[in-house]
């Protein structure tokens, strides 16, 4: 028997770009301004005291980006760039997004520029965007096409929750949105760092399945990873990256709780019934949880979310009612 946490969306489109990029996984995962100032300001991860433009940010592939004055129309390629826009209270500037986005409801109402691995250039240029944010893996490639329709474009991909932190705050310095990133990120802080004091026992040896046929897991130098030991986890798995993970190896690792996202590419099913799982001391001991990808896999600000979610499946008796 497997715990179903209840989903208030479906899929990821971030973690789509990554495997893609990092094991061709299947074929499924290709699936205002202050005029006359002398020099744009410096924002390396962290967000200056007001939004005075120009401005040059880096972003996390390390590209210093200039933005001359606040953007008007912002464009976004990734689901959690979408999040965190609106978070930041600026989606009524949000002209263009993925057909992924589905967060918060309002972005049903914005024109849609294509999928996540395939943007329509042409739709984007129509918009006249002041900035496109972007993320890496399949969409590294258009960043330069991006940037000849005369827009900044900014790539965000954090892979751990610092470097999230910071992602926020180069976002909301990029969209002249800076004291809301600042409280944003002061606050996703304190929830976060709560969940960790509330499970500083002993780290639960887990396993987390982000696809099926083949089986794929995540490994260290992933956001993933880094969400797992804030919710109180030790994952099993020591390599890096995504990883392809077989039966013998999952058996011998022996994880104490298994862990399976849902979303719109995995649909994980049967967990308990499948051959050899009866060995798992996770299955034995019925610890076995699918979890709201959208909220794990997305490097936005329902992260917070996605930890407690892990945190309450690894740790049912401190978070117990």
């Amino acid at each position: 028997m497997f715990h179903l946490f209840h989903t208030k969306t479906a899929g990821t489109a971030r973690r789509i770009g990554s495997l893609a990029l990092a094991l061709a996984l299947i074929a499924a995962l290709a699936l205002g301004a202050l005029a006359g100032c002398s020099a744009p300001e410096e924002v390396a991860g962290e967000a200056p005291a007001a939004a005075a433009f120009p401005i040059t940010v880096t972003d996390d592939v390390g590209r210093d980006v200039t933005i001359a004055e606040r953007p008007e129309r912002i464009v976004s390629l990734a689901p959690a760039n979408t999040e965190i826009v609106a978070a930041l209270g600026a989606i009524d500037r949000l002209v263009g997004v993925t057909t992924y986005c589905d967060y918060p409801a309002e972005v049903a109402d914005i024109e849609k520029v294509g999928d996540f691995v395939g943007p329509n250039l042409e739709a984007i240029a129509a918009l006249s965007p002041d900035v496109v944010l972007v993320t890496t893996g399949v969409q590294a490639e258009v960043i330069t096409q991006l940037e000849a329709l005369g827009a900044a474009v900014v790539a965000i991909d954090p892979q751990t929750i610092d470097a999230l932190y910071d992602s926020i705050l180069t976002v909301g310095a990029a969209i002249g949105e800076t004291a809301e990133a600042e409280d944003l990120v002061s606050s996703m802080r304190i929830q976060i760092d709560a969940i960790g004091e509330e499970v500083e026992t002993a780290p639960v040896r887990c396993f987390l399945e982000i696809a099926q046929d083949p089986l794929f897991t995540v490994g260290s130098g992933t956001l993933l990873d880094d969400v797992i030991q804030h919710a109180g986890g030790e994952n099993v798995v020591t390599e890096e990256g995504y990883v392809a993970y077989s039966v013998e190896q999952l058996v011998a690792a022996d994880p104490d709780v298994y862990l399976a996202t849902l979303g719109s590419m995995s649909a994980p099913s049967d967990i308990t019934g499948r051959p050899g799982y009866a060995n798992l001391s996770a299955v034995a001991e019925g610890r076995v949880y699918v979890l709201d990808d959208n909220l794990v896999s997305r490097p936005g600000p329902r992260i917070v979310d996605g930890i407690r979610q892990i945190a309450e499946a690894l740790h049912p008796d401190v978070f117990a009612e």
